[in-house]
């Protein structure tokens, strides 16, 4: 034990602080520069301040299909253009939205920096939003929800859990969202969508990896400079009533055999201390097959075919879900049993020192491997910029993760794990189907 201690704490030592520049242009576009000369590539990448939570209600799944959307081209990059463009240049690119953020980037050799810039200049002040555009991507976006969600084992279990944890506020849908909203859209709808959140003063632009720092502003102000400040944003603070009764609901899912026991608890939001120590806690439970409750459940008890947790941290609040599926001819009610006395046992007795130094362990190891390489480095100091207003975490959460102590881990089991302020799940295989 003390010798892998003593090697990850080396890993910690040896692991460079992340060096960065920012600043603001005038237009509002906020400018994060990181230069690594390790390797001749670089990261042309932007986080733009909006995700499912910012949808009208009747509207669902716009953030998503404007990851899609804004690949379609501009008034200077062909419809089908964006891909071979970056392709035949030596790189790669992607997108991903969350109910927080959407995020664009490119992965391109050192040499082609000034390519990637305007790329991503061209997505923010030309994109073309046509029909032909939003037919195509409506049925992308279709079939991703199909192959991801509705023909997927277990593909439903968030869209559930979000609509019973959440009464008010928008995480209670998925990203992905309706595919009759997104049907019954309007052309203006889309477009007024992006004039509203796709702006320069709603968005950071991360520059990371070999770069000359003046050249970079240059290109910055050249590509970046003239794009018009958008109207500022008013966003709307949804407060949710503290769940006080256990929320009870079943779902029959037609493509499983094995039914599930989830049982899931509201959190705060990630920027707070209490969501860390959840974080501490949710591995302890249920971090891997050397966690307390797959060695109990899974290993000596042979009650279960898996346990798994499933953390959702966000802005405003968060989600931590316990999954199990049991093994006959144990019920889901025995799972719960189990998954409860190890939660109470959190919440009343301190963790060992030796499993307090493991989950430090776990943590440190994980803090190296976020900013391992230049992609992840680059996403995190626009997430740490934007979404917890402190850039500098990307260097000093692990020192937050060290000061939490085995009396917090106890203090925050009690406040948060409590059976009157969870939802139980049962997923269980469709009657319809059975019947078949």
């Amino acid at each position: 034990m003390a010798l892998s201690a003593a090697l990850l704490l080396g890993g910690i030592a040896s692991a460079q602080k992340v060096n960065f520049e920012e600043y603001t242009l005038e237009n509002g576009l906020h400018v994060i520069l990181h230069n690594d000369s390790s390797a001749p590539v670089v990261v042309t990448s932007v986080m733009y301040h909006v995700g499912a939570k910012d949808e009208n209600p009747e509207r669902t799944g716009f953030a998503h299909f404007f990851e899609h959307l804004l690949f379609e081209g501009t008034e200077n990059i062909k419809k089908g253009e964006w891909s071979k463009i970056v392709s035949s240049n030596g790189g790669m690119n992607n997108a991903n939205t969350t109910d927080d953020r959407t995020y664009y980037y490119e992965v391109f050799p050192s040499n082609n920096l000034e390519l990637g810039l305007w790329m991503e200049s061209e997505r923010m002040m030309h994109p073309v939003i046509n029909q032909i555009g939003v037919d195509t991507q409506n049925e992308v976006v279709k079939e991703e929800k199909r192959m991801r969600m509705d023909n997927q084992p277990y593909g439903n279990f968030f869209t559930v859990v979000k609509e019973n944890i959440f009464k008010v506020h928008p995480y209670r849908w998925m990203p992905i969202g309706s595919m009759e909203h997104l049907d019954a859209a309007t052309l203006e709808e889309f477009q007024d969508f992006n004039k509203k959140f796709y702006i320069p003063n709603n968005a950071v632009l991360v520059v990371a990896g070999q770069i000359d720092i003046a050249q970079t502003k240059e290109w910055v102000q050249k590509y970046f400079g003239a794009i018009k400040r958008g109207e500022k944003l008013k966003k709307q603070t949804f407060i949710e009533e503290p769940i006080t009764q256990t929320i009870k609901a079943t779902y029959q899912d037609p493509n499983i055999q094995i039914p599930a026991i989830i049982t899931s608890y509201r959190t705060p939001s990630m920027k707070t201390r209490d969501a860390r120590v959840l974080d501490l806690i949710s591995s302890y439970l249920s971090g891997g097959k050397s966690s307390k409750l797959y060695k109990k459940i899974v290993d000596e008890k042979k009650m279960a075919l898996e346990i798994g947790a499933f953390g959702l941290s966000q802005e405003d609040y968060g989600i931590y879900n316990i999954l199990g599926l049991p093994m006959a001819p144990f019920t889901l009610a025995d799972i719960l049993k189990e998954i409860d006395e190890e939660v109470v046992k959190i919440q009343t007795e301190l963790i060992s020192e030796k499993d307090y130094q493991k989950l430090q362990n776990i943590f440190d190891n994980q803090y190296v491997n976020a900013n391992s390489n230049l992609e992840g480095i680059a996403e995190n100091l626009a997430k740490y910029h934007m979404l917890y207003g402190d850039i500098n975490l990307i260097n000093t959460e692990i020192e937050l993760y060290h000061s939490i102590t085995r009396e917090e881990i106890r203090e925050v089991a009690k406040k948060y794990l409590n059976p009157n302020q969870r939802l139980i799940l049962d997923y269980v295989p469709s009657t319809e189907k059975a019947q078949n």
